[in-house]
């Protein structure tokens, strides 16, 4: 055991240079890799998160690692590769490898295995926010502190959040490092009230105000809720007076976040605030040629192409519609031809048919923009984090569909037709001189239209 364990390192190099894997293959699926246990002539090898794929893991790999062990220590052993839950029924030496404490620890602070920053794809869209986080990551707590990263759902801000948790527990393993969605945050703050004593609350705040990486994703769910808003707030003002790093992100820059409490926003401010836009043509290329290497799957270019033109906006839905045919192969035992490609995804992918935009379409995704309600919208609220959004929603009703401004006001609440004439001018006038709400509105609009 004390052999194999000395020379794991080497065992996994040999078998990434004598198969000539890349860096990303070799990252992905070897590197997190461990050793747990021999019971006889069975060596044990643990993978730490079924996310990584156990199967592909076991079929694509076996041999190769058997060969190496075998050529390093004479031995001949079965491999086994087996899940933390499945290391009950193996009794004996638990080994204590650095990967297994990697793993560990990753697990301990949420964090996804597969988001790193190896697998991550670098593009025009994302530079700024990703020179950022390689500079938290180096020194966290001391540079850009918080970082805020903002962006559409869909496009990366989690991969590259917890990447630097990754990156900072590689480094630094002993680093206390949490990983937290704002919703998950808002529950545990919800049932420590509910409990009523003291010494719930104070077990949510050791635990949230002790760590040396605080990572909190989609801030913009705390906004509203005033007992999250209030712990996040003490919080954040604990870590960041004790120089421990900070790390958010949002669907939107702290200045959109119209019933943000001031202090909070300022906060936010007072770090580095970079922004994940739309992947071009070839970072959408790369996107599916990174997925493609992962996955250990190989397609033609003119079906990646199909997928990289018509999936614009989303690299969810890119790698989404990788993995459909990837299923698709898998189930069938058939190679995916364009002819294949373009009748499995006809549900994702409809270049023929463009999206239709309607004005209760407009309404809905300005009222998510704004984080208000629908029924706030068409309410007769005039407070401004209500009445803006209910302008802004006139203006691209009346200037991205051809509704007539009657039914435009019917679906504002039955508002008559100078109400709606004066919020459309008074939205047209701002976004001609005004840089910031012109960009505001350009996100909007995009979100309602990616293509």
């Amino acid at each position: 055991m004390e052999l194999i364990l000395e020379k794991w390192e080497e065992i996994l190099k040999t078998v990434k240079e004598e198969h000539e894997l890349t860096d990303i293959s070799f990252n992905t699926w070897l590197k997190p890799l461990s050793v747990y246990n021999i019971e006889g002539l069975t060596l044990y090898i643990l993978v730490p998160s079924e996310q990584m794929g156990l199967n592909y893991i076991t079929k694509k790999y076996t041999l190769p690692i058997k060969v190496a062990i075998a050529e390093m220590t004479g031995i001949d052993y079965e491999i086994e590769f087996i899940l933390q839950e499945q290391t009950k029924r193996i009794k004996g030496y638990k080994n204590i490898t650095p990967n297994s404490t990697l793993v560990s620890n990753a697990e301990k602070s949420n964090l996804n295995p597969n988001y790193t920053f190896d697998t991550f794809v670098v593009g025009k869209n994302n530079k700024l926010a990703h020179a950022a986080s390689l500079a938290v990551s180096e020194s966290p707590g001391e540079v850009y502190n918080p970082l805020y990263i903002y962006g559409d759902p869909g496009l990366g801000k989690t991969h590259l959040i917890q990447s630097i948790g990754h990156f900072i527990l590689q480094q630094k393993p002993d680093k206390k490092v949490i990983y937290v969605t704002s919703e998950q945050f808002t529950n545990e703050v919800i049932d420590s009230i509910r409990n009523g004593n003291t010494s719930a609350m104070t077990k949510l705040r050791e635990k949230y105000r002790t760590v040396d990486v605080l990572i909190i994703d989609d801030v913009q769910f705390i906004i509203g809720k005033e007992s999250t808003q209030e712990e996040f707030f003490h919080t954040f003002n604990e870590l960041h007076s004790a120089g421990k790093a900070i790390i958010i992100s949002s669907d939107k820059p702290p200045k959109d976040m119209a019933t943000l409490e001031e202090r909070i926003r300022s906060r936010f401010e007072w770090g580095l605030i970079a922004d994940v836009g739309f992947p071009d043509y070839e970072t959408r290329m790369a996107i599916l040629r990174r997925k493609q290497e992962i996955d250990g799957f190989q397609l033609k270019d003119e079906i990646l192409d199909f997928i990289a033109t018509n999936i614009k906006s989303n690299i969810r839905e890119l790698e989404g519609a990788l993995n459909k045919l990837l299923a698709f192969s898998n189930l069938e035992h058939t190679d995916i031809t364009m002819e294949v490609a373009v009748r499995e995804l006809q549900n994702i992918i409809s270049p023929n048919k463009p999206k239709e935009i309607t004005p209760q379409l407009v309404i809905d995704i300005v009222a998510e923009h704004f984080n208000i309600t629908t029924t706030q919208m068409i309410s007769k609220s005039r407070s401004n984090e209500i009445a803006k959004p209910r302008q802004i929603a006139m203006y691209l009703c009346q200037t991205m569909t051809p509704t007539p401004l009657e039914t435009i006001g019917a679906l504002l609440g039955g508002r008559d037709h100078s109400t709606i004439s004066y919020g459309i001018k008074k939205i047209s006038e701002e976004y001609q001189n005004n840089e910031n709400f012109y960009h505001l509105l350009e996100t909007i609009k995009k979100k309602i239209n990616p293509n």
